[in-house]
């Protein structure tokens, strides 16, 4: 043994633990010895065979003892243990004895055997001994590849071994059908799966001398399946009815001729043991109801009503003749058929019922969930017999509301409950009509508490009856019990998952096989079973354990009771009830027992005695020499060994064939006796709470008129939570059984390893207890269970333990339900008796201590909520009527009250009464007849100061009220406030069933919180009437985040502020009409849309832009329709007071038009542009939607009209008409363009023009009458104006726009935290560094011109920064205005001007941020580092500055923001340019294309370059690239600074590479650099020269246009024109 892992107290102990003592079996004044020679080795576990025994240490190492035949030959006997040494060294956990053979099973699941082996029992092949212990190989056929199998627990018989694999599946080897194998060739020597049981959790196995038995987990509830209606094998009707002239016989056990249940897959159905009978038509089990759920296991009863129906038994082996065969008579003849059934019923002999003589009634079964066919059957039932039907029951009459017991639910029934492998449903029947109708219930297994029980049934008879006067009586009677039972079915089941995947199970099933010759198998009959057969009559017993002997088998149940079946011939069943084929309890004086041993002939129990100290029983066999006339007697009722008793506390028993054994443990400081307290008492407290549950629980459910749905409802759930802490009890009490067989190690302890079950449990059950107190459950109970309760009296008083005279029946209910928390101070007091058996510095004593205060304060905690319970139901009692039904709730308590008015309302009137109740979750002010309920998580309470004038008033805050209420004296002030407080805390908490385990209590807070996350219904408020609000509150306001619902279906999620919605929110409001709810994402102030939202319509359209008092005001984007529906138009631009007024651009998608011009009360009107799909371009006044004044009016081809319009595309007035050609007419026009205009005027044709000046007029002047740049989108700055917090441009404070710059960051960020896929990383850092302020200290500098720059790149990167919205609303709007129909080559310069008016606007603004930016066109002086400027210059990086005319750097708004703003602009842009230059383009094209062709010298000769400079064309060439890149679309160079800049580094490069060459000083003229570039830019092929060119020459910095870059441009622009005019010659 280890003694570092021990505290050294249990060291000592354990010296005294596992003590072997031995006696011979066969009388009951024995003497037990010490087992010499183990040297205070600590024994585990025991097994004994005939002779022989096995011992395991706690080292895991294995002793032999006895007659060892196998090694040493069969007289000689070993006295002291012999050590197993071919085990040493595997860690063995437990041990087999079979009559002569041994197994083991190593901890890695590993199994060794060894002794007799003439059966093969050792699973070794032609070996008729194993003198060694030797591997056996178990493997798995089924899984590839093989896969050895792990065992957990072995049993040994006389010819067959069994093996519980980790998977808790049956392995056999042996011989006999007792291996549960279908196979006909024995011995098997290779383990093989017991198939039957396969999918099953067996628990347990357990063998006898030739048979097997299994402890079997039940199947969880399965929902209901159709039942067939005829046997499988046989193919009889399963449901039938013989109807007689004074009663009908109804009996549901049929079984098939065989004598074992096969699997359908199986055709052989009649293979059986060797050695055993083949019966021909032998009936099977004693009451068994089968329940196909599973067709495979069927087991029916032949009905036989012909006399020559297959006769006898054919006994093939003598030794195995059933004992009733000897009777020699036809057994299922006619006049005899179904007495195998009745043995197991009557409680008279064997013989006795064999000689009875039964009429020739066929007994058919019935099967309780076959739904259509017992309807048929009481239907022909009522037609048959007509006014009378008669009934025959084994034990007397059986009324209606039985019969309905036994078809509606039978649960635990013995004979009812179903063997086969999946569980079935059970029907109830329930008379809703004059015909009797059936509704499916519920399962059978859910052994809830349905289940209200005939147990005096024990194998119960199903011949049953139907009263008569079906027509008169059962349509009330049926209807009355259906009431009752659908009532009783609605109970949740008492099993609690958790607990059974950590505690042994209570909801098991027996199954047994082999020969039952004996009636060993408890089926009822003598017949042998091939394979495992569920015993029908233990279902539903709670079986934990099963012990088998020679030919008789115990189980030992979860109420500390044990029933035997089997041969009884010496006693040893402990019972002289015959038949003995079916279980029956047997009798032990003990207090409960809690272990057995099944030995060759006799039976070991171990029960409880008064002082805990277990006492041992004996019955079977006497071998006796006083004078007793025979010399083997048996003794009648199990006596107490007294010797036993003096030896220790013994822990387990094991019985075998000569000698019984005891593993006893000595009472070192307390320690066992603690453990056996504790297990003695938890078991009693089981059975206890079983009997509650049963006598008392179960017959009050079943009662009638328990008072409204309400009270049943609190009754079932009392119910159901009772059953679940009965049913966690009786595990407990299982798992303490093994515990004290094991090593008793404190810490595994389960009440310690899973406390929180425990507590858990305890808490439900106080909760729904205390609910059903609090709402008058015992009174209500009280009056309909008077007749039961009366006369049952006693019981009560036992159960309950009150032994006072004339206790009220309420008291007694009272004093049962609330028993079980006693049970707590038990724990705690158990746990610390054991901590005190360790050292205090040991870990076990800290977690014994702990938990045992962990119990005690649960006890503490529960006894006041039941003190409140209690408090509550008084102040009920006295609570006038009417409001008593309206507040009583069953989880509200009462704190304190004001009817002794110490609490007034302040101001309150004279006659006014005012009553305040305070409850756990709501302040209730009672007056006459009205109250008022404010809940207690949406209330705020504090006391007001003194200086008010309130000296003793508490100001209560709700959300829809403030009052004061005054209380009389400062301590009831200090008291209320209190209380009031605590309250609040517990409600907001809303855990105050818990208590914090481990700590001491929960102390709560003295301050609830001010801000608090609370539901809310408004019911006064007439904004928020009846709306619920779910959210953040701060002092009786929402405040914070929040969700609120309107009555009507509207629904705002946001942020609040002081009870209004203000933030960032999203709201729906339903359009009932459309059968749509509109839509708002955005930002609201003080209950109202303000600041930046989307509305989406119902109707589809979607308005994305600005707010103000819910209407659209500012800047803003309306889409209506999609583009294939109906009209779809978008409008962008200003809205005042939800109407489009100011500049805006309207696209009608329809008519393929777009305005760009001023509106007014949502009508065009002012100046303004319309351009068409079709290339007509209109310029001028609009009123009211209309083209009205004067304008210009130009075509595609260049037509110009200039004059008075009246209508849309209308002429009218005045005006004067330009061809292309520059003819014009002068005069007066009317018409509608397009379909003839008429015309009084005067035609002129001037003489040609030669040059530009000489245009049409109206071609030059387009622009005037459309509306200036700079009053487009004044909406949009002044928006960013006003988040910088300045009321107009440039009036404002500093200081103040950078802190809303800050602002808007950081809450910006804080939105988008909650959805982080909107952030990406490169973005968050953006945000990061803008941060940061660029802070200017002394003159202005170029490096802080680069810094403010800088920043500005980095805010216009992100729409979180006010300056990166407005440019991100001003592409937006650009690009809105001048792609599609806008993309017109009219409107190039006014896209330019508006360019130009964006830089100037937004230059304003950074001067605003930056004060020390010098204004446009003002210089920065250069610092020495100029010449470092200047190489970086010249080496082409983009984002180095051009630069300027020596003094120092010119600042411009195009220098400063066309970098930002110009690639974002620059799609639509070009675009413009390229249909501009369109005709130019192309010719230019043509000769670059053309002039291309020719060779590089070619081409040199051709445009002049001067002969001394022969070798150029290599260097160019290079330099065309340079060039390329200039314009390639998806260049990165795009402000005209930049591309300067590539214009001015390619003239350098050509002048260094022609230096180069001449390798001399060498001064260029321009006459000789022009044929030079010109040779690059054609080598270049750049596609879009002239655009590019027109685009530099309108954006390029004004003060560039007279440097060094200036003339450098003009040079390209000279290409450029002289390419499209090269003559090639």
């Amino acid at each position: 043994m280890d003694s570092q892992e021990r505290s050294s107290e249990e060291a000592e102990g354990a010296k005294e633990r596992g003590l072997v003592y031995v006696w011979k079996a066969g009388s009951c004044s024995v003497t037990p010895e010490r087992l010499p020679g183990l040297s205070g080795k600590t024994v585990l576990q025991a097994a004994l065979g005939i002779h022989h025994g096995l011992l395991l240490t706690e080292g895991g190492e294995v002793y032999s003892f006895g007659k060892l035949s196998w090694r040493s030959g069969p007289e000689e006997c070993v006295n002291s243990p012999l050590l197993e040494s071919t085990l040493l060294g595997h860690r063995i956990i437990t041990v087999a004895a079979g009559s002569f053979h041994n197994g083991a099973v190593t901890e890695s699941g590993v199994v060794y055997m060894w002794g007799d082996n003439s059966a093969g029992q050792c699973a070794a092949a032609n070996q008729p001994c194993v003198p060694q212990p030797q591997v056996v190989s178990i493997c798995d056929s089924e899984t590839s590849p093989l896969l050895s199998v792990r065992i957990l627990q072995l049993a040994c018989g006389e010819e067959h071994t069994l093996a519980l694999s980790l998977s808790r599946e049956i392995w056999a080897w042996g011989s006999g059908c007792q291996l549960g194998l279908i196979t006909t060739t024995f011995p098997v020597t290779k383990p093989q799966k017991v198939e039957h049981l396969a999918g099953r959790v067996v628990l347990q196995i357990a063998c006898g001398a030739y048979h097997s038995l299994a402890l079997v987990q039940c199947l969880p509830v399965q929902e209901m399946k159709p039942i067939p209606e005829r046997c499988n094998h046989c193919s009889q009707p399963l449901i039938t009815m013989t109807d007689k002239e004074d009663h009908v016989i109804i009996s549901d056990s049929h079984c098939c001729p065989l004598g074992v249940a096969l699997s359908d897959n199986q055709p052989e159905n009649h293979v059986f043991c060797p050695s055993s009978d083949t019966p021909g038509g032998k009936g099977v089990t004693a009451g068994q109801s089968e329940n196909c759920q599973k067709p495979l296991v069927e087991q029916h009863r032949l009905v036989d009503l012909d006399s020559d129906g297959p006769s006898g038994l054919s006994s093939s082996h003598g030794q195995e003749d059933s004992g009733i065969s000897s009777l020699g008579n036809t057994l299922f003849s006619d006049k005899k058929e179904g007495k195998e059934y009745l043995i197991g019923l009557s409680d008279n002999s064997l013989n006795e019922s064999l000689n009875k003589n039964i009429s020739t009634e066929a007994l058919f079964s019935l099967h309780s969930s076959s739904t259509s066919t017992l309807n048929s059957l009481v239907a022909s039932c009522a037609s048959a017999v007509g006014v009378r039907v008669a009934a025959t029951y084994e034990a007397g009459a059986l009324s209606l509301k039985k019969v309905m017991n036994f078809y509606g639910t039978s649960s635990s029934e013995p004979g009812s409950q179903s063997g086969s492998r999946s569980p079935g449903p059970e029907a109830l029947k329930d008379s809703r009509e004059e015909q009797v109708r059936l509704e499916s219930m519920q399962g059978k297994k859910s052994s809830s508490l349905v289940d209200i029980r005939e147990e005096e049934s024990e194998g119960g008879s199903r011949r049953l009856s139907l009263p008569g006067l079906l027509s008169q009586v059962s349509p009330r009677l049926l209807r009355k019990v259906g009431r009752a039972k659908m009532r009783t079915v609605a109970l949740t089941p008492t099993y609690s998952g958790e607990a059974d995947a950590l505690l042994p199970s209570l909801r098991t099933e027996v199954w047994s096989w082999g020969k039952g010759k004996e009636g060993q198998l408890g089926h009822g009959d003598v017949l042998p079973r091939l394979q495992p057969l569920c015993v029908k009559s233990l279902d539903g017993k709670e079986v934990i354990h099963l012990s088998a002997g020679g030919h008789h088998s115990l189980a030992l149940t979860a109420k500390s009771q044990v029933y035997s079946w089997g041969s009884n011939i010496s006693g040893q069943l402990g019972h002289l009830n015959s038949p003995t084929t079916v279980p029956r309890l047997a009798k032990v004086c003990g207090d409960g027992i809690w272990t057995t041993a099944a030995g060759l002939d006799y039976s070991l129990f171990l029960a409880d005695e008064k002082d805990f100290q277990p006492g041992l029983y004996y019955c079977g066999q006497e071998t006796s020499t006083e004078n007793n006339l025979n010399e083997n007697s048996c003794s009648k009722s199990p006596s107490l060994l007294v010797a036993c008793s003096k030896i220790g506390y013994i822990s387990n028993v094991i019985a075998g064939g000569d000698n019984c054994l005891a593993l006893v443990d000595k009472n070192v400081m307390g320690y066992i006796a603690s453990l056996h307290e504790l297990a003695a008492t938890e078991r009693r407290f089981y059975f206890r709470l079983s009997e509650i549950k049963s006598q008392v629980l179960r017959p009050l459910l079943g009662l009638d008129n328990l008072g409204s749905a309400n009270a049943i409802q609190l009754l079932q759930e009392m119910a159901s939570r009772f059953s679940k802490l009965c049913y966690l009890i009786g595990q407990h009490g299982a798992s303490l059984t093994s515990f004290l067989h094991g090593v008793k190690e404190a810490r595994s302890l389960a009440i310690l390893k899973h406390s929180s079950l425990f507590l858990d449990s305890y808490t439900e059950y106080c909760t729904s207890v205390t609910n059903f107190l609090v709402m008058g459950g015992f009174m209500l109970l009280a009056k309909p269970a008077m007749d039961f309760l009366s006369k049952n009296q006693e019981l009560l008083q036992k159960l309950s333990e009150k032994n006072e005279e004339n206790l009220q029946l309420v008291e007694v209910l009272n004093a049962l339900f609330f028993m079980p928390f006693g049970r707590l101070h038990n724990y705690a007091r158990t746990l610390l008796k054991l901590a005190t058996c360790f050292e205090v510095a040991s870990p076990e004593y800290q977690k014994l201590q702990d938990s045992s205060s962990c119990y005690e304060n649960l006890a503490v905690h529960l006894s006041r909520k039941m003190k409140e319970a209690e408090y509550t139901l008084g102040f009920w009692k006295t609570f006038p009527g009417k409001m008593t039904d309206s507040l009583r709730k069953p989880e509200r308590r009462l704190i304190c009250e004001s009817s002794n008015r110490a609490l007034s309302l302040q101001h309150a009137g004279r006659f006014s009464v005012n009553w305040f109740i305070l409850f756990n979750d709501a302040l209730v002010h009672a007056q006459f007849s009205t109250h008022h309920i404010f809940p207690l998580s949406t209330l705020w309470v504090e006391a007001l100061s003194e200086e008010t004038g309130n000296v003793n008033g508490l100001k209560i805050t709700t959300p829809e009220e403030q009052f004061v209420l005054v209380s009389s004296t400062p301590q009831e002030k200090t008291k209320w406030l209190r209380a009031i407080s605590q309250a609040v805390d517990q409600a907001l908490r809303g855990t105050s069933d818990m208590v914090l385990y481990g700590a001491g209590g929960n102390v709560p807070r003295q301050e609830p919180p001010i801000s608090r996350s609370a539901k809310y219904t408004f019911y006064k408020d007439p904004r928020f009437k009846d709306a619920v609000y779910d959210g953040r509150w701060l002092s009786g306001k929402p405040h914070g985040r929040g969700i609120l619902k309107w009555a009507d279906g509207r629904m705002y999620s946001g942020t609040f502020r002081t009870g209004l919605e203000d933030g960032y929110g999203e709201y729906r409001v339903p359009n009932k009409a459309l059968n749509k709810e509109d839509h708002y994402v955005g930002y609201w102030k003080e209950g109202k849309m303000c600041g930046h939202g989307v509305y989406s319509y119902g109707t589809g359209e979607v308005y994305e832009g600005c707010f103000q008092d819910n209407m659209r005001h500012g800047h803003g984007l309306l889409r209506s329709g999609k583009l294939t529906s109906s009209s779809p138009s978008m409008f962008i631009g200003q809205w005042i007071m939800d109407k489009k007024s100011g500049y805006g651009v309207f696209d009608d998608i329809t008519r393929g038009e777009k305005y760009m011009g001023m509106w007014q009360d949502d009508v065009c009107q002012g100046n303004g542009v319309v351009v068409t799909q079709f290339g007509l371009y209109y310029e001028g006044a609009f009123s009211s939607n209309k083209m009205m004044g004067t304008g210009i009016l130009l075509s595609e081809d260049d037509t110009v009209y200039e004059g008075e319009f009246s209508d849309n595309w209308t002429l009218s007035g005045k005006g004067t008409l330009t061809l292309p050609n520059g003819d014009y007419i002068e005069g007066l026009f009317s018409g509608e363009w397009g379909s003839g205009i008429k015309i009084t005027g005067t035609y002129f044709k001037p003489s040609l023009y030669e040059n530009e000046k000489d245009k049409p007029k109206a071609l030059w002047k387009l622009g005037i009458l459309a509306v200036s740049p700079d009053e487009k989108w004044k909406a949009v700055f002044e928006e960013c104006w006003n988040q910088l917090g300045c009321e107009s441009p440039g009036q404002g404070d500093r200081w103040k726009a950078w802190d809303n710059i800050a602002v808007a960051l950081t809450t910006n960020r804080r939105q988008h935290k909650d959805s982080p896929e909107l952030l990406s990383r490169s973005h968050t850092q953006t945000l990061e560094s803008l941060e940061f302020i660029p802070q200017h200290i002394g003159a202005f500098t170029l490096e802080k011109y680069e810094n403010i720059k800088k920043y500005l790149i980095k805010a216009c990167d992100t729409p979180l920064h006010p300056l990166g919205k407005l440019v991100e609303t001003l592409v937006a709007v650009y690009r809105m205005t001048y792609v599609g129909v806008g993309a017109n080559r009219r409107l190039l310069q006014e896209a330019v001007r508006e360019i130009k008016s964006y830089l100037k606007r937004i230059f304003q603004l950074v001067r605003f941020l930056f004060p020390d930016l010098p204004e446009e066109g003002s210089t920065i002086p250069f610092l020495t580092t100029e010449p470092k400027g200047r190489r970086s210059f010249c080496s082409g990086k983009s984002d180095s500055r051009s630069e300027s005319p020596e003094p120092g750097y010119v600042v411009t708004s195009f220098g400063l923001l066309l970098p930002v703003l110009l690639p974002r602009l620059y799609p639509p842009l070009f675009m413009l340019y390229a249909l501009d230059n369109e005709r130019e383009e192309d010719i230019y094209w043509e000769c670059v294309l053309r002039l291309n062709k020719q060779t590089d010298l070619a081409l040199l000769s051709f445009l002049g370059v001067q002969q001394t400079l022969p070798n150029l064309d290599a260097d160019l060439s290079l330099l065309t690239i340079i060039l390329v890149c200039f314009c390639s679309p998806n260049s990165t160079t795009f402000t005209p600074a930049d591309k300067l800049k590539v214009i001015q580094q390619t003239f350098e490069e050509i002048s260094q590479s022609v230096l180069e060459t001449l390798q001399e000083d060498f001064l260029w003229s321009m006459d000789d650099l022009f044929p030079v570039f010109l040779y690059v830019v054609l080598r270049a092929r750049i596609r879009n020269l002239g655009s590019e060119v027109h685009l530099i020459e309108d954006l390029m910095d004004p003060y560039l246009q007279h440097g060094e870059q200036g003339i450098m441009f003009t040079t390209l622009k000279a290409c450029y024109y002289q390419i499209q005019h090269e003559k090639l010659t």
